[in-house]
């Protein structure tokens, strides 16, 4: 990675021209695009009030945790708005098996003047502190408690970040900002639909300044942001189409809320549905796929 990206925002940009939301409210933006801003989906449609959290942890760098169901968009909406800000965004997905020295570095045998030595090279948390980027943590509720334990200190706006491995005290680059997204609210799954997840120590969730939620929308909204990306089937017989099987997920859900079933149909599930109904002779083929 670019050891030192040498950028910061040098625009603003409206939330009514970029976001379509009804404010006048203005953001700090980058004017050039880096190697690390996420490509931008033009038939993206943005939830209101999830924009609005996400813009605020850019805007006043606050830290911001998306909760939601699997399939609803929440690692891409943070995707999305970096995307039209400039904004260098990574994502770290915190499987069980990310551990502490992948975060902070470890020791690497280099090449120097034709010569074997042990070198500390800094992992992917400092380099991100370092720098004007939006550090994004997936599965958040999945990680390890000994690797959330290295996350908290960073989750103070003005937390300087100790590296024991150089003797070194990094302060937080001006435009480093952190969001975090999961499927539970840190208090663990009794479900079985999120295996692997656990509950998160409350003082760690205490320093997340905004919690938003991103769940399944309406229907109405759900077939907006279905025909945005399908418009091949913005016709009446496509919009029946798309319209029976977003009936169908809504199904799936209210079964799960009610205990009935433990499968639910995401977005993303009809999603590649849809891709696929050009291989299904029937739509009753496609439900058997899909299940």
């Amino acid at each position: 990675m670019t050891p030192n990206l040498n950028i910061q925002p040098d625009i603003k940009m409206s939330l009514k021209q970029s976001f379509g939301i009804d404010s006048d409210m203005e953001v700090d933006a980058f004017s050039k695009r880096s190697e690390y801003v996420p490509e931008i989906d033009k038939n993206y449609k943005f939830d209101r009030d999830t924009t609005l959290a996400i813009i605020s942890g850019f805007a006043f760098n606050k830290r911001v945790l998306v909760q939601g169901y699997h399939g609803t968009g929440k690692s891409t909406h943070i995707e999305q708005i970096a995307a039209r800000l400039n904004w260098p965004c990574i994502r770290v997905n915190l499987d069980s098996h990310v551990s502490r020295i992948d975060l902070i570095g470890k020791d690497a045998i280099v090449v120097k003047d034709g010569k074997q030595i042990t070198e500390f090279k800094e992992g992917i948390l400092p380099w991100s502190i370092q720098n004007p980027v939006a550090l994004v943590f997936d599965e958040y509720d999945a990680g390890r408690p000994d690797v959330m334990f290295v996350i908290q200190r960073v989750l103070e706006a003005e937390g300087n970040f100790t590296l024991l491995d150089k003797n070194k005290v990094i302060k937080q680059n001006k435009f480093f900002r952190l969001f975090a997204t999961s499927n539970t609210v840190g208090l663990g799954d009794t479900t079985g639909l999120y295996h692997g997840t656990q509950q998160i120590n409350q003082g760690q969730m205490d320093r997340w300044n905004i919690v938003t939620s991103l769940n399944y929308l309406s229907l109405d909204r759900e077939m907006e942001i279905v025909l945005a990306k399908n418009k091949n089937l913005n016709n009446p017989k496509g919009k029946e189409k798309v319209s029976n099987m977003i009936k169908v997920a809504s199904l799936t859900r209210k079964g799960f809320i009610a205990g009935d079933i433990s499968t639910v149909m995401s977005p993303r599930t009809y999603f590649i549905g849809l891709k696929m109904l050009k291989f299904s002779k029937t739509q009753v083929m496609l439900l058997e796929l899909l299940f």
